[in-house]
């Protein structure tokens, strides 16, 4: 089971403006010359207390809240300075560039905050980022196990695996994982496909001796603080960031400083794949045999996969929240009605949402009537190795697993269609 730490619910709403503490300052540019002749310039804000943030953008580069975001930890009291490493080593701007910063950027940076600032510094990072920051804390820890001068590491929605596997295919952390021994707290958005792999990198980061606090950010999606179309929720939670970070880097303070060793790793990155799957029907790879599957329906009834025997079924794994799993349902549903007269069906499992939630976005964002069941607590997610949103499977009429995908996909494409069809006419 998961171990999480109880944190403060969201109580205010986004600011609606913006009131500095006078210690608080634009400052010049603390540049440093890295030990390869790298040139990094960090946006410095300075603030009067005794905390400084080091703040490392996502995969996806700078946001222009972020600026917003380190004047409001200015007028709290914590300092800052925002860097971004891919661009200071004229990488293009790709999820992937962030894996070829090299460790020493991170651990030089460090060095250098600790001289220059003489406070505790804390690293803030978020999304596929956090693996060059561990990368760069081990490295740096190797002469620093004491770990003096750094009070830990706070990640967002951390993305802590090699990829994102194929239905029925083994999940593989990155080594850097098991080899962190850090104070970490540890921000999870609960709308995310990462807070159901939540388990598995809390056990490997504990393992190595991590100290690992947990606070669940309820209602929000990854990215929730510069996505481009947000809920209202997410606005709201985006006001609080900077509190947030301020919490957390309170719960570090409050941990035991202890002696933190660390080994070198045992084995060189893996290269992180940096082209995206073909979305394409794949014949699946896993045990064909189907976990169990015995949910109850949106209208109240029940359905057991194991009684469907003699039908092709689409399980469709889903949530309200995940935009391709919005943009493939009306495929699916017109899949549906051009094989109405056959041996087919689709089986929509919702991901963990409220019965109401579920029927407004039914109500008034698709049209479908395919049978939607509720897997209230993730379990059946978690019995089917479901990594993400969406993911389907198609099941045979001997009720074995034959095809499976994740990612969302046109169901009534000709590809698509004939598998079915030569299925349904086994």
């Amino acid at each position: 089971m998961i171990n999480i730490t109880a944190m403060h619910p969201i109580r205010v709403a986004l600011a609606g403006c913006l009131c500095l503490a006078s210690a608080t300052s634009l400052a010049a540019t603390p540049e440093f010359t890295t030990s390869d002749g790298m040139v990094i310039s960090p946006e410095e804000v300075r603030a009067s207390g005794s905390a400084h943030v080091i703040w490392l953008p996502s995969e996806d580069g700078p946001q222009e809240i972020d600026e917003t975001i380190a004047l409001r930890l200015a007028a709290l009291g914590i300092s800052s300075w925002r860097v971004d490493l891919v661009g200071a080593r004229f990488l293009p701007m790709l999820s992937s560039s962030v894996d070829m910063i090299p460790a020493t950027d991170v651990a030089e940076l460090l060095d250098h905050a600790l001289v220059t600032t003489e406070k505790m510094i804390y690293v803030v990072t978020t999304g596929r980022s956090v693996i060059p920051v561990l990368r760069g804390l081990h490295h740096w820890q190797q002469q620093h196990e004491d770990l003096k001068g750094f009070g830990g590491a706070i990640l967002f929605s951390p993305k802590l695996f090699l990829e994102t596997p194929d239905p029925g295919q083994e999940s593989r952390l990155m080594p850097v994982v098991s080899g962190t021994n850090l104070p970490i707290y540890l921000l999870q958005a609960e709308k995310s496909p990462w807070y159901w792999q939540l388990e598995q990198s809390l056990t490997a980061l504990r393992q190595s001796g991590s100290d690992v606090i947990v606070n669940i950010l309820p209602q929000v999606r990854d990215r929730f603080y510069f996505r481009a179309e947000v809920t209202r929720a997410e606005q709201v939670l985006a006001g609080r960031l900077p509190n947030l970070i301020q919490e957390a880097i309170a719960a570090l303070a409050a941990l035991p400083r202890k002696p933190r060793p660390v080994s070198a790793l045992a084995q060189a990155p893996p290269a992180v794949p940096t082209s995206k799957k073909a979305r394409e029907l794949k014949p699946y790879r896993g045990n064909p045999e189907p976990p169990a599957l015995h949910l109850e329906t949106l209208g109240g009834g029940e359905v057991d996969l194991r009684s469907r025997q003699g039908t092709v079924v689409l399980v469709n794994f889903w949530a309200s929240w995940c935009p391709p799993c919005v943009h493939e349902m009306p495929s699916m549903e017109r899949l549906r009605l051009r094989l109405r007269a056959k041996p087919f069906e689709i089986l929509a499992v919702n991901m963990a949402e409220e019965p109401p939630i579920i029927r407004a976005f039914l109500d008034t964002q698709v049209t479908v009537n395919f049978v939607t069941l509720l897997d209230k607590d993730g379990a059946a997610l978690k019995r089917w190795g479901v990594f993400a949103f969406p993911t389907s499977f198609i099941i045979d009429k001997r009720g074995r697993i034959r095809y499976a995908l994740f990612g969302a996909y046109e169901w009534d494409q000709a590809d698509a269609m004939q598998k079915i069809q030569s299925l349904m006419e086994e």
